[in-house]
C-alpha cells in the first residue's frame, strides 16, 4: 500500500491539496465563504492561491497575491503564479492541484514540469474558456484569443482529470479532452443565506433582479436594449441592476433614463442579494456565455422565476414555461416580451416561482455535501496509476 494510502487507513492523514484560481478573497471570509472552506478543511488538507482583496485579518490556508495596477492586473497575476505554484510543490507538497480554469492549470503545468512534481492535475471547468479573450475585459484580448484556445485545450489534454459544473461544461471538457470529466457537481454556493427564511409571496409592484459582473458576456447591453421596451408596456415596473465591471456606463445610462425605476448597486452580500431577490418578481439575466450561473441557484431557493437567454448551461437547469423563460442569445425582442409576460402577468410568475423553488430542493448543497463531492473527487483521481 503506498505510503499516503497507509496514513489515510490509519485515520492519521487527509489528502494534500493546493487550490488555484483568479478569485479575489477578503479576509475575514465571509460568513458564506467561510463555511464552504471549513467544510473542504475538514475533508482536506488545504492552500488556496488566489488574489488579494480587503486583508483585516490571516489565513494560513490563503497565500494571496496582491492586485496590481489595473491595466496590468490579469497579466501580473499569471505572471507571478508559476512561481507561487512551485513554492507551495516545495513547501506544502501538494498530491493533487485543482484549477479554477484551463488558464490557471497551464501556470500549474509549467510548475509541475520545472520541478518534477508527481502532483495530480485537475482542471474545473466553470464555463466556456473561449469567453476569456472575447467577452471579457479589454476587446484588445482578441488578439491572443487564438493562441489562449490552443493553451487551454492542451492544459485540458494534459490534466490527469477535468470536473464540470454543468452538462454543458461536461461535453466542453469531453471534447477538449476525449474523455468524460471525472466529476461534474454544480459550483459551491452559500445556501443557507438563501433558505434560512422560506420564500416570501411576491411583491406587489411587478420588479426584476439581475445580478451579474458588468462585462461582454454578460451582455447589459442586451438587458438594456431589451428594459427599455418592456419598460413601456409595464409603466409601474422597475429594475434593480447589481454588479460591476467595464460597462459600468450602460447601468448609468438606464438610471439616467429611468431614475425612479431603474436602480443600479455595485455589491451586495449573499443575504442582501436574498433580500433583493424576495422584493424581485423574477430574475433576468442575458448572458452571451454561460457555465452555470450560481444566481440562477439563489433565485429558485427564493422561489423566482428565471428569465433568460439560453446561453451555455443555463437550459441544464432553467426550463422554459416551467421555472422560468428561456430566449435566444442575443434577442432583445423576446427577452423583452419574456419579461412583459412575467411582469404583467402575476399568476404566471407564481407559478413559475413555485416550480423554481421545487427545483431548488434537487439543486441544493450544504457545505458539507460540496466537500465530500470535493474530497471524493481528489481520492477518486489519487488512486489512478
Amino acid at each position: 500500500m503506498p505510503a499516503n494510502d497507509a496514513v489515510r487507513a490509519l485515520g492519521q492523514g487527509r489528502p494534500r491539496i493546493l487550490f488555484i484560481g483568479n478569485t479575489t478573497f477578503d479576509l475575514p471570509l465571509s460568513p458564506g465563504l467561510a463555511r464552504k472552506w471549513d467544510a473542504l478543511s475538514d475533508r482536506l488538507e488545504l492552500r488556496v492561491i488566489a488574489r488579494a482583496g480587503a486583508l483585516s485579518a490571516h489565513d494560513p490556508r490563503f497565500q494571496l497575491v496582491r492586485p496590481g495596477h489595473p491595466a496590468v492586473r490579469a497579466a501580473s497575476f499569471y505572471g507571478a503564479l508559476p512561481l507561487l505554484v512551485a513554492r507551495e510543490l516545495r513547501q506544502f507538497r501538494p498530491e493533487a492541484i485543482v484549477t479554477q480554469s484551463p488558464f490557471e492549470a497551464c501556470c500549474a503545468l509549467a510548475a509541475r514540469t520545472a520541478l518534477r512534481s508527481r502532483a495530480k492535475l485537475i482542471t474545473e471547468l466553470h464555463g466556456d474558456w473561449r469567453t476569456a479573450a472575447r467577452l471579457y475585459g479589454s476587446r484588445g484580448r482578441r488578439v491572443y484569443a487564438g493562441l489562449a484556445d490552443r493553451v487551454a485545450v492542451l492544459a485540458l489534454r494534459r490534466s490527469d482529470a477535468t470536473r464540470a459544473v454543468s452538462a454543458f461544461t461536461a461535453r466542453l471538457a469531453e471534447e477538449a479532452t476525449g474523455r468524460p470529466p471525472a466529476a461534474v457537481f454544480p459550483t459551491y454556493f452559500d445556501i443557507e443565506s438563501f433558505t434560512s427564511d422560506p420564500p416570501r409571496p411576491l411583491p406587489e409592484r411587478p420588479a426584476v433582479a439581475w445580478v451579474a459582473v458588468l462585462e461582454r458576456y454578460k451582455n447589459p447591453r442586451l438587458l438594456a436594449d431589451a428594459w427599455r421596451r418592456a419598460a413601456a408596456e409595464v409603466p409601474d415596473a422597475r429594475l434593480v441592476m447589481v454588479g460591476r465591471g467595464r460597462l459600468q456606463a450602460i447601468a448609468d445610462e438606464l438610471v439616467r433614463e429611468f431614475p425612479k425605476r431603474v436602480s443600479a448597486i455595485a455589491r451586495l452580500s449573499p443575504r442582501k442579494v436574498a433580500a433583493l431577490l424576495d422584493e424581485s418578481t423574477a430574475l433576468v439575466l442575458s448572458s452571451e456565455s454561460e457555465g452555470l450561473p450560481r444566481v440562477i441557484m439563489e433565485a429558485f431557493a427564493r422561489g423566482r422565476a428565471v428569465i433568460s437567454t439560453a446561453a451555455g448551461g443555463i437550459p441544464d437547469i432553467v426550463d422554459s414555461e416551467r421555472n422560468g423563460l428561456l430566449v435566444d442569445r442575443g434577442d432583445a425582442a423576446g427577452l423583452a416580451h419574456a419579461l412583459v409576460r412575467v411582469l404583467s402577468d402575476r399568476d404566471l410568475a407564481e407559478r413559475l416561482g413555485h416550480a423554481a423553488h421545487d427545483s431548488a430542493r434537487k439543486l441544493q448543497g450544504a457545505p458539507d455535501r460540496y466537500a465530500d463531492s470535493m474530497g471524493c473527487l481528489a481520492e477518486r483521481v489519487l488512486a489512478q496509476p
